[in-house]
């Protein structure tokens, strides 16, 4: 066995069930050559892990409520089951934000919670959130639905825009009018969902099972720009993080599917070293030597003697180097890379890549994380290509900075690959192919289940994989409904600060002239 897989070569050509595996049932028809090179990659990550591979983490199934009381924790709205519960003005300025669809899987999570706490006996206090957004729509008006502001927030000028207009040029927009391919960021991916159901019909249909051509998704032109990661400021990203959570829960809500979040129980971590190595403590040891750096060293310099070589070797990622020969160099460079003595040099092309997904596949956690790893491999369970999109689109904004910089290297690199495939005969189906068993395999989670249905898993994992190198572009843009519910948070933190500001200086001047009146009292009369 091998992480999910089951390596029995025999078995990976037939389905558990002894019957032939039927490719046209799939999303998208594969071809056999395709498959082969999935099938292979895994033999060859069996090779090189050996018998000694050592489980380092365990992924720990929660207990019932627990899932949904660690969703609202991520979401920031943890104190509305704490035992200090109180409605904080971060948590109502963020409910005060939602759509209905994220409103509703709020309530859900808030129910289930609810529930729980009170088979358990537990005394916390738990606040109706449907009471909540009562008052607040009562007191204000009309809740946001991600499509409209109110006047002084669509007045309001985010740094992030600005910072996004320099940008937009390198995003996929283009002034057309609205059509199939167009992927609205205006409107909440879920609300578009839930109105699309809401149609006459009220059935959403999959793609064509044969159609292995990915439609050319765009972002129609906005006159306000395009707001790209990395153009917020930490704090605002911590918002887009909350939003994006709520956002995508709600989008599977409506879409009938689960969304699980995982949880990693860790057993044993390296605290040095280059492979087997959590990115965390390789950026800081890595920022010692290169302040600033955002991609671990190794990583960088992995993909960049690649290309010193040549992008044009035919079967580049596909062709592995030999297991002796890897394991011996994983030696040498743990040794020598750091104090700069490794002869790269005697490095092979070929080496390099194997060196370079075993780099991913070693991580204790996987680049995708525990928490949305499933996530990622749920994506190809959703109707359409379109909300598959969204997904990953809100996935991404989930990742931990370092998981997400270095995915984000990752991406483009194995876009540069493909810009060669006339050449190296790796095209993006062929990539997706080979780099998906090295992103979507991870031992740590049980096999026994995931074997009943590894020929569709392995040719979904390697679709949602397509799906991410070639939408890598718009994969990395904030909706501008996110965005825009940043901005109205900011704005009500913005106008309560000054409320307090207020109070606090009308407090101060009380104080004063309550002190003063005191001394005055106290003075003798002549």
């Amino acid at each position: 066995r091998s992480g999910q897989y089951t390596m029995n070569h025999e078995h990976l050509k037939r389905s558990p069930d002894g019957a032939a595996f039927d490719r046209s049932g799939s999303q998208d028809s594969l071809d056999e050559l395709s498959m082969d090179a999935y099938w292979k990659e895994l033999e060859n990550i069996h090779e090189t892990r050996g018998n000694n591979h050592e489980e380092r983490v365990v992924v720990k199934e929660p207990d019932e409520g627990e899932l949904e009381e660690e969703w609202l924790k991520e979401a920031g709205l943890s104190n509305l089951f704490a035992e200090s519960c109180g409605e904080s003005q971060d948590s109502v300025v963020l409910l005060s934000t939602l759509t209905r669809t994220q409103r509703a899987a709020v309530e859900k999570r808030v129910e289930t919670v609810t529930q729980t706490m009170r088979k358990k006996n537990k005394q916390h206090h738990i606040p109706d959130v449907r009471d909540i957004f009562r008052l607040q729509n009562d007191s204000k008006g009309k809740v946001c639905d991600g499509s409209e502001l109110s006047a002084g927030t669509s007045e309001s000028k985010s740094k992030a825009q600005d910072g996004a207009k320099a940008g937009e040029e390198k995003s996929p927009v283009e002034d057309v009018p609205s059509s199939d391919t167009d992927i609205n960021l205006e409107i909440s991916f879920a609300e578009q969902a839930a109105n699309l159901k809401d149609l006459p019909g009220g059935k959403i249909c999959r793609g064509g099972a044969g159609d292995t051509l990915l439609p050319n998704y765009r972002v129609p032109k906005d006159k306000t720009g395009t707001t790209r990661i990395g153009d917020l400021a930490p704090q605002d990203m911590k918002k887009v993080y909350s939003l994006a959570l709520i956002e995508l829960t709600a989008l599977y809500d409506i879409l009938g599917t689960e969304f699980k979040q995982q949880k990693a129980v860790k057993i044993k971590t390296k605290d040095s070293g280059l492979f087997g190595v959590p990115l965390s403590v390789l950026l800081e040891q890595d920022q010692k030597k290169v302040p600033g750096t955002k991609i671990p060293l190794i990583f960088q310099k992995l993909i960049t003697h690649i290309e010193e070589a040549t992008l044009e070797t035919e079967g580049l990622l596909r062709i592995p180097g030999a297991a002796t020969r890897i394991k011996s160099l994983c030696q040498e460079l743990e040794a020598k890379f750091y104090d700069g003595t490794f002869n790269w040099e005697h490095v092979k092309q070929h080496d390099a890549a194997s060196l370079l997904k075993l780099f991913i596949r070693e991580l204790p956690q996987p680049l995708l994380t525990v928490q949305y790893l499933k996530a990622f491999q749920d994506v190809q369970n959703l109707p359409t290509r379109k909300q598959q999109l969204q997904a990953l689109n809100l996935l991404v904004l989930l990742l931990p900075e370092a998981n997400r910089d270095t995915l984000k290297v990752l991406l483009e690199f194995l876009q540069r690959v493909i810009d060669h495939r006339d050449k190296n005969k790796m095209t993006l189906k062929n990539v997706a192919m080979v780099m998906a068993p090295n992103l979507f395999t991870f031992q740590a989670f049980p096999s026994k289940a995931i074997e009943q249905k590894e020929f569709v898993m392995a040719a979904g994992t390697a679709n949602v994989m397509r799906f991410m190198i070639q939408y890598q572009t718009l994969l990395w843009t904030i909706p501008k409904f996110i965005v825009n519910q940043v901005r109205k948070q900011n704005a009500e933190s913005q106008k309560k600060e000054k409320k307090d500001k207020a109070m606090k200086k009308l407090l101060k001047k009380m104080a004063y002239d309550r002190e003063k009146h005191e001394r005055q009292e106290k003075t003798p009369t002549d």
